[in-house]
């Protein structure tokens, strides 16, 4: 390329700058390419995990058998020691294949039995392949799915019933009530019990904060206070003592209910024949779901499908995470998300305020900008190692030896909870909220607010009223980026109060009703658990699919209620553009 030649392409570069169009917008494409796709492959297995498959029944060559669902079929390059065992039509698949072997990845559960929940079947290793009409398989509370032959129904350890039909027709009658005994029998075990033993336990802190109180008055050396602390501890002592006579007697009481409700809800079960020849009684009660998948209709698959996906949504998990549903963790993500919002939104905008509104500007400002801009850019993990230092370890330790001196040594706020949580993601989220705020004043016209001191108005009644509600669409767009990148935030809340499962939420009906102090579960932070953390990673896969799409879909759903709010404040002040 001659000199004059380089001088006409600069020419053009510069002055046209369509190879940067193409660039940039071939950037715009290939990103939006890779949303849709992976959207497209969360979408394809987070959707498909729960719809039912057939069970087969195979034959192995070796004389053993296995039954159950095949979850995953691939190729791989056998082993040259295995291709000498191969007969004629094996080795000539194999060539027709370049060598490579079909195998599929086979769900047999029965974990008590096998101590194995998956197992991979190579295609050589085949004798016989079936779909058995009379198979069956169960979604238990514990073991995982199991898959067997239904040989006897039972009731009190009789067989009442020895046909398929006859077994089948009993389960129907019979399952559904005994799963509500057994539910009835959890309620009583977290409700009763568990407002029985909060009663306790406050009782007992009471008592223990009295004895503190004595303590203390001893020392003092004081005997009026010595009087009056020993009086208000002996009559605790005694309501103390008639409470627990009563808590226990309440106590025996419920667990009477207890023992009756076990006594009921076991007596039906199935016994069935596993494939490898070995019996195994299952208790209705046991039993969240069962059907032969090999009869079903597409109308019933689709009523377990749904019926799948209402437990998931409605449901505590179960089996380490890997079964049941996510209630929980939902409920953890939101309230923990609106509690992020309610102290990062006030503060951030307050802060955007001031800067733009009554710092005057200078090398202060500046900095503080700046500071502001690069917290954007710190780690998230961070944030997590400041807040549990900060906040759970100095703050929340000062707060228990204040008002929790009782409970101590075990920690009240002294620890991870969603409070913490809540305000670590909180600092995480600022600068995201203050500068879409300074951008939003900014985009409100100077002349509003000359207008607004021409009327004798004063500095913070023209922000109340001038420019707040017309940069509030865009104090709307910076809350909508918080709450999407706080609600898909993981590393902080690993240290500071997500955990792998909360015996109690952050909500219930126990007063003081919300309970700040406590530890949550968390959509994000249960991805990672089944990802990484499972014992049974080849169930989990699916299960990580289903609550990624799940997660999505709770961000989608709080952006697009945020969103709604912003455009209705949009039109009812069309002058302020954002």
């Amino acid at each position: 390329m001659n000199k004059f030649a380089r001088k006409n392409f600069k020419i053009f570069f510069k002055s046209k700058g369509e190879p940067m169009l193409w660039l940039t917008g071939g950037g715009l494409v290939i990103s939006l390419l890779m949303i849709i796709l992976l959207m497209l492959l969360v979408l394809k297995n987070g959707l498909g995990n729960y719809w039912p498959e057939k069970i087969v029944y195979i034959k192995l060559k070796n004389g053993g058998s296995i039954m159950g669902e095949i979850t995953k079929t691939d190729y791989y390059k056998l082993p040259d020691d295995k291709l000498n065992g191969l007969n004629d039509e094996d080795k000539k698949r194999l060539i027709e294949n370049n060598g490579k072997e079909k195998r599929f990845l086979v769900r047999v559960g029965n974990f008590e039995l096998s101590n194995k929940h998956f197992e991979w079947v190579s295609l050589h290793e085949i004798s016989e392949q079936s779909y058995p009409a009379e198979a069956m398989v169960l979604e238990r509370l514990e073991w995982g799915r199991f898959y067997g032959f239904p040989k006897e129904f039972l009731a009190e350890g009789k067989p009442i019933a020895k046909d398929l039909k006859g077994i089948l027709e009993n389960y129907a009658k019979y399952h559904d009530e005994m799963r509500k005994l057994w539910r009835k029998k959890v309620s009583i075990e977290k409700g009763e019990i568990g407002k029985l033993n909060h009663k306790i336990e406050k009782e007992r802190l009471k008592l223990k904060e009295a004895k503190f109180e004595l303590d203390n008055a001893r020392l003092s050396k004081d005997s009026k206070k010595i009087n009056e602390a020993e009086e208000r501890y002996k009559k605790i002592s005694l309501e103390f003592e008639e409470f627990n006579k009563l808590s226990k007697e309440e106590y025996e009481r419920l667990i009477g209910q207890i023992d009756k409700l076990k006594s009921q809800y076991e007596k039906y079960g199935i016994k069935f024949l596993t494939a490898d020849g070995k019996e195994k009684e299952v208790k209705l009660y046991e039993i969240v779901r069962g059907y032969t998948a090999n009869t079903l209709n597409f109308g019933n698959k689709m009523g377990i499908y749904f019926s799948r996906w209402f437990e998931f949504l409605t449901d505590e998990p179960r089996e380490a995470n890997s079964e049941g549903g996510v209630f929980p963790a939902i409920f953890g993500t939101v309230v923990m998300t609106v509690l992020m919002s309610l102290f990062v939104v006030p503060f951030g905008v307050v802060a955007a305020i001031y800067m733009k509104e009554y710092a005057k500007s200078g090398k202060m400002i500046s900095i503080l900008r700046i500071a502001i801009n690069n917290l954007a850019g710190v780690p998230s993990i961070v944030y997590g190692v400041f807040g549990l230092g900060f906040f759970a370890y100095t703050l929340g330790a000062t707060i228990d030896q204040l008002f929790y001196s009782a409970k101590l040594p075990n920690p009240t706020f002294g620890t991870g909870g969603i409070l913490w949580s809540s305000l670590t993601l909180a600092l995480l989220t600022l600068p995201v909220v203050i500068v879409a705020t300074e951008e939003a004043i900014n985009a409100v016209p100077n002349s509003l607010r000359e207008g607004s001191y021409a009327c004798g108005a004063t500095k913070w009644q023209t922000v109340r009223y001038i420019v707040l509600p017309r940069a509030m669409p865009g104090i709307m767009t910076g809350f909508i980026l918080a709450m999407s990148r706080g609600a898909g935030e993981v590393a902080p809340l690993m240290l500071v109060g997500a955990v792998k499962l909360a015996p109690e939420m952050p909500v219930d009906s126990i007063y003081p009703f919300v309970h700040l102090e406590r530890s949550f579960m968390h959509l994000g932070f249960h991805i990672y658990d089944l990802g990484f953390q499972s014992q049974n990673s080849d169930a989990a896969i699916p299960m990580v699919y289903t609550t990624t799409l799940l997660l999505i879909s709770i961000v989608i759903l709080l952006n697009v209620v945020a969103i709604y709010i912003r455009n209705k404040l949009r039109k009812k002040f069309i002058g302020s553009v954002f």
